[in-house]
């Protein structure tokens, strides 16, 4: 299966996001991957600032922006969108 069929969930890694705890976050999320199987369906990357900087942490699923994200709110969001219950 190629990269078009999988899920893309880029996690910014700009100062502003960073500073506000993505690195950590970044790590419940491939924590959340990994024990749900989900490494052959998604594509996790880190990335450089998406303009949302005053409402950081951010994190992009698809095309869809995520803002306020970090590791208190992040396995509901996964949870959320992969539709699990």
């Amino acid at each position: 299966m190629g990269n078009e069929n999988k899920t893309e969930i880029a996690i910014c890694l700009g100062s502003a996001c960073f500073a506000r705890g993505n690195n950590t976050t970044r790590r419940v999320i491939e924590d959340y991957i990994r024990l749900h199987g989900l490494w052959d369906k998604v594509v996790f990357h880190g990335a450089r600032c998406f303009n949302h900087c005053q409402n950081g942490p951010v994190l992009k699923i698809n095309e869809l922006i995520y803002e306020h994200v970090d590791e208190n709110n992040v396995t509901e969001l996964l949870d959320q969108f992969f539709n699990r219950p």
